[in-house]
């Protein structure tokens, strides 16, 4: 690497020094404030840090921060990786996460889908990942074609490798201004943000785009032309063909060879997040025999199904942020087992809870639902709407504590959830 200029190695050494402060006084893990620190001192740091580095920018609504942690696992085959990894997503945390690791070779860094064109910009990162786009927080971010529209100018004209979800019609044409694209055929199981086409605003017709879950007739079928598929009625706008596809647990890589994923991270969206991250190592020049094993490693991500114990009850966190996040964890749930589900409407998680009705909450029916937060009538209200019996509890421990000894499961959105993983020493 480098050798920074003396301004910035002192702006990164006060950086790691507030990052420290913060963490030993239990204020946080230290990754916004340090970066904050830093780039008041130097405003160029994150352009001065990216520099010389071979960088992957991984922006979406969901699973960034998994699939941000696939990829970094896979290449750390290669050398030392640098890494947000407990999803501080915007320049602040992308400093932190550089400085903290400045003589890596390689860097992957989760970012913010509002950010992801300053930060292209700062960084000149050669490779960048999009996964998918839907509703989130529309108080703050506002209407996703205007943030797919912000990614096509960003991407335009840059000398810049795209990893991209052909299934996404809005990531697909986000994506389609870049000089050079990879696409994935990782699945769009939320569909309710992209009926429209987003070059003429005709509707878009598709087929094949249904998710069948595994052992169903059907779930075994790879991806491909014939097989998913999606175009616009009134333009010549279309799904283009994809060089990677995931289909059940099996990935078809460019060379039409078949790998059996077999990771540990449960649901369809995480066997998702795999095959982007298998197309970005390739696109590092990693092959699949190298990188796979290196993602079955994987067990949990920033307390993201990790399961945590008291007295004698075992619960699973899972994180759900909006709609498309609320279908995947329904995806993942143990239909055996009670739930809990946690709700808070603080800055981070946006303010409007009106998304709760997107939601079809009809699959907990049958089983014990507990229902906390700070917003817990809200859920409340729609859970009654939609027929599903719940019981309210004043807190997370409260809900905890009622559960006979065993397994539950526990959905929770982003302060809510973060609040939980503090109760428990914030696991990982």
């Amino acid at each position: 690497m480098t050798q920074l200029p003396l301004r910035a190695q002192l702006a990164t050494a006060l950086g790691r020094t507030a990052a420290t402060l913060s963490r030993v006084t239990g204020r946080g893990d230290g990754s916004v404030i340090g970066g904050r620190i830093s780039l008041v001192l130097e405003p160029d740091l994150l352009r001065q840090l990216a520099h010389d580095r071979k960088l992957a920018l991984v922006s979406a609504t969901n699973g960034k921060t998994t699939t941000t942690r696939l990829i970094t696992s896979a290449l750390q085959e290669l050398g030392d990786v640098a890494t947000n990894a407990f999803g501080a997503n915007m320049p602040a945390g992308h400093v932190s996460a550089l400085s903290s690791a400045k003589n890596a070779p390689y860097g992957v860094l989760e970012v913010d889908e509002k950010y992801l064109p300053e930060v292209i910009d700062t960084t000149g990162a050669g490779v960048v990942v999009l996964m998918n786009l839907s509703r989130d927080q529309m108080d703050r971010a506002g209407e996703i074609w205007l943030l797919a529209q912000k990614w096509r100018r960003a991407l335009a004209g840059k000398n810049t490798h795209v990893i991209a979800n052909a299934d996404d019609p809005l990531v697909t044409w986000g994506a389609s201004t870049a000089s050079s694209v990879t696409w994935v055929s990782a699945g769009q199981p939320w569909k309710e943000d992209s009926w429209c086409c987003p070059e003429c605003g005709g509707p878009l017709d598709r087929k094949g785009m249904e998710y069948v879950p595994p052992g169903s007739s059907g779930s075994g079928m790879i991806p491909g032309t014939t097989e998913n598929d999606w175009a616009c009625r009134e333009c010549s706008f279309r799904r283009p063909q994809p060089s990677w596809a995931l289909a059940d647990n099996t990935v078809l890589d460019p060379r039409g060879q078949c790998w059996e994923l077999n990771i540990q991270l449960p649901g369809r969206a995480n066997r998702a997040n795999a095959v982007i991250a298998l197309a970005t190592a390739e696109a590092f020049g990693l092959s699949v025999e190298r990188a796979l094993p290196r993602l079955r490693q994987v067990t949990s991500v920033a307390g993201r199904y990790t399961t945590v114990e008291r007295d004698g009850r075992h619960a699973r966190l899972l994180l759900a942020k909006n709609p498309a996040g609320w279908l995947e964890a329904f995806d993942v749930l143990d239909r055996s087992l009670p739930v809990i589900l946690s709700v808070n409407a603080q800055g981070p998680d946006g303010r409007d809870t009106s998304w709760l009705w997107d939601v079809d909450y009809r699959v907990l029916r049958g089983r014990p639902v507990y229902v906390a937060g700070e917003r817990k009538l809200d859920l409340a209200l729609r859970l009654d709407v939609a027929g599903v019996p719940f019981q309210l509890a004043d807190s997370f421990a409260q809900a905890l504590s009622v559960q006979p000894p065993g397994k539950v499961d526990v959905i929770a959105n982003y302060t809510a959830f973060q609040q939980i993983r503090s109760e428990f020493g914030r696991a990982v």
